[in-house]
């Protein structure tokens, strides 16, 4: 089973709001993935995008004939790690300062093949078992139809 792997590191953004794309594609097919990122409005998934592309595209340059179906791949494993984080300082009221916090991450996706599976032939069922349900099964009564019955008040007589 061929896979390959893409690693962009020192993202600008922070790893939380990475994995809320991230978790969108995880075990789909290439072309959905791809899809899905390209129309999402977040701007983590551009950098995702670009990374699904070159994961594929490294496939590709392992798989010595070069003929990779593009239909026959997944999103085998896709994960989100925090890289380091600038320190830097806020002003705060009263000649303060506040420290923040510039959070990165590093993203990796594992794009692999999927095995065709052949299918099993199914097994018929044997015809005495068949027929001992049949046989052990109750008939049902038929129960003669029954006037429905009329919620409300009852109608006066005059």
């Amino acid at each position: 089973m061929l896979e390959a792997r893409a690693i962009n590191r020192y993202i600008n953004s922070s790893p939380r709001k990475m994995r809320l794309v991230i978790d969108l594609i995880r075990g789909r097919s290439v072309n959905e993935a791809i899809s899905i990122l390209h129309f999402s409005p977040k701007h983590a998934a551009r950098v995702a995008e670009k990374v699904v592309r070159s994961a594929i595209s490294n496939l590709q340059n392992k798989d010595e004939a070069g003929r990779v179906n593009p239909e026959s791949l997944y999103i085998k494993t896709a994960y989100v790690d925090g890289g380091p984080g600038m320190k830097r300082m806020l002003p705060a009221p009263m000649g303060r300062a506040y420290r923040i916090v510039k959070r990165s991450n590093h993203l990796t996706i594992i794009v692999a093949q999927r095995e065709e599976k052949a299918k099993a032939p199914a097994k018929p069922r044997e015809k005495h078992v068949q027929q001992k349900q049949e046989i052990g099964r109750p008939k049902e009564k038929v129960k003669a139809k029954e006037k429905p019955k009329v919620k409300g008040k009852p109608k006066e007589k005059e």
